[in-house]
């Protein structure tokens, strides 16, 4: 397990949640923002995106009072993305996540997602700055993480291919010691 708090549990994926993904990444309102609903997922398709072992992003499940509601994912930055990204000579990760479980939106849940795994982050890698990039469409998940305290760098122009139209995103950073 990577952390727990206040309900909340972030472990590592493990080929029984494969079923779980799939449940998700084939449902329309997680899709929305999340792949797009024209790429939805399969058993073989979650298998050859989740379980790829050369793949040094770390994936987990995320559970809520003992029941799993989601996904998250944190990588560091290579040198060529913190090029792009205008950053240098400092350990960046990045981080994605959704809750597949409808009912556990609105809730605050994902504020303590991504605070206590910002938290992680910082404390245990130790990353100088997590950074995601959003889709600015997104309102809830911008107003969810600038609650946690991500600041908007920039917008990231025709920056994801999303349901057949590339998606202006904002670059957002949590700074250590911001």
């Amino acid at each position: 397990m990577l952390f727990q708090k206040e309900g909340l549990q972030v472990r590592r994926l493990e080929e029984k949640d494969e079923e779980l993904l799939v449940k998700w990444l084939s449902s329309p309102i997680v899709l929305e923002f999340y792949e797009g609903r024209d790429k939805s997922f399969n058993l073989n398709k979650v298998r050859d995106v989740f379980y790829d072992s050369a793949d040094e992003t770390v994936k987990c499940l995320i559970e809520y009072e003992g029941n799993p509601i989601g996904y998250i994912q944190y990588y560091q930055l290579d040198e060529k993305t913190k090029r792009d990204f205008g950053y240098t000579n400092e350990l960046i990760f990045g981080m994605d996540q959704f809750i597949g479980e409808a009912g556990y939106w609105n809730k605050g849940i994902g504020s303590l997602l991504v605070s206590s795994m910002v938290h992680y982050l910082l404390k245990e890698k130790p990353a100088g700055r997590v950074i995601m990039d959003p889709q600015i469409r997104n309102k809830r998940a911008l107003r969810c993480y600038e609650k946690c305290g991500f600041n908007k760098v920039r917008i990231l122009p025709k920056h994801e291919l999303h349901e057949g139209k590339y998606q202006d995103c904002w670059l957002l950073e949590y700074k250590d010691g911001k």
